[in-house]
């Protein structure tokens, strides 16, 4: 029997279910997929993105606390999350396209008001 998703540090009960409802059902695909495959998937498959979400499983797939994220650290990790929120909700965002929102992410269009 493999290991539940909530076995990885920093994630709760709560994430077995979030990320069955993505198709991931133990830690060891967790492990596999990484954390940028995952989130990608999370939010394909309904989760809501949310930054200290998407830190806290990467720390815990490097055995570390959700809190141990600074500074310049905390900075890459903030654009790769927008990156992968992105991507991952692509033309369902605002009604952009997938190559708008990868643009978005990157910062090279102005950002809707209504956002």
């Amino acid at each position: 029997m493999s290991d539940p998703v909530s076995s990885i540090r920093n994630l709760g009960a709560a994430s077995d279910a979030s990320f069955a409802r993505a198709g991931i059902t133990s830690a060891e695909q967790v492990r596999d997929l990484g954390a940028h495959a995952c989130y990608a998937m999370l939010i394909k498959a309904g989760t809501r993105p949310h930054f200290i979400g998407f830190y806290s499983l990467v720390m815990g797939l490097q055995g570390r606390p959700w809190n141990d994220c600074s500074g310049e650290e905390k900075a890459a990790l903030r654009k790769t999350f927008d990156h992968i929120k992105a991507t991952a909700l692509g033309s369902k965002e605002k009604g952009r396209s997938e190559f708008e929102a990868a643009l978005d992410a990157l910062g090279v269009i102005e950002k809707p008001k209504n956002r």
